[in-house]
């Protein structure tokens, strides 16, 4: 995993977690690590209040959530920041959110619970979605296939470059 990289977040077991035991062992000594982790940790609240200002004129929006793994192409959800967000928008809008994760075959306990989820293909994803949401830069997420969609495209993983976003209006 490459942290310089944009994205909603670090994750994972190892990256998310164990600088806390390092400021808890030493707080006057792990400032640095306690900021460092904190801006991190705003990242996903950072990307779900961009997302919900998006939509916030919409009526029951489709919203397509690209990638929920912690990483590009792996299957890992640990400590996701991705899945995070995804959870905590399903819990605060009323419209659909498609899940594309093409490295699950069925959605997590933590999504499961939600009526308004559902586990989708990108192709269907992105022919019904208001919003695509891009969270996770998988190889499988193009920006050939992105940008193809009529859809608001919220990139938070910098797979949209500019020569493909000729025809965007970048906020």
């Amino acid at each position: 995993m490459n942290i310089l990289q944009p994205g909603p977040g670090v994750g994972g077991h190892c990256i998310a977690v164990d600088p806390w035991f390092i400021v808890a062992a030493n707080p006057a000594e792990a400032k640095l690590i306690r900021c460092a982790r904190e801006v991190n940790d705003y990242k996903t609240r950072y990307v779900l209040k961009n997302i919900l200002k998006t939509i916030s004129t919409m009526q029951e929006p489709v919203i397509a959530c690209l990638g929920i793994t912690f990483k590009k192409d792996v299957d890992d959800l640990r400590e996701s920041p991705a899945l995070m967000i995804v959870n905590q928008l399903a819990e605060k809008i009323s419209g659909k959110v498609l899940v594309v994760e093409p490295h699950i075959q069925t959605l997590p306990a933590v999504l499961s619970q939600h009526k308004n989820v559902a586990l989708t293909n990108l192709e269907d994803a992105l022919s019904s979605a208001d919003i695509i949401v891009l969270l996770v830069a998988h190889t499988v997420f193009t920006a050939e296939k992105l940008t193809a969609s009529h859809a608001i495209i919220i990139d938070v993983v910098g797979v949209i470059k500019r020569k493909h976003a000729a025809n965007f209006a970048i906020a």
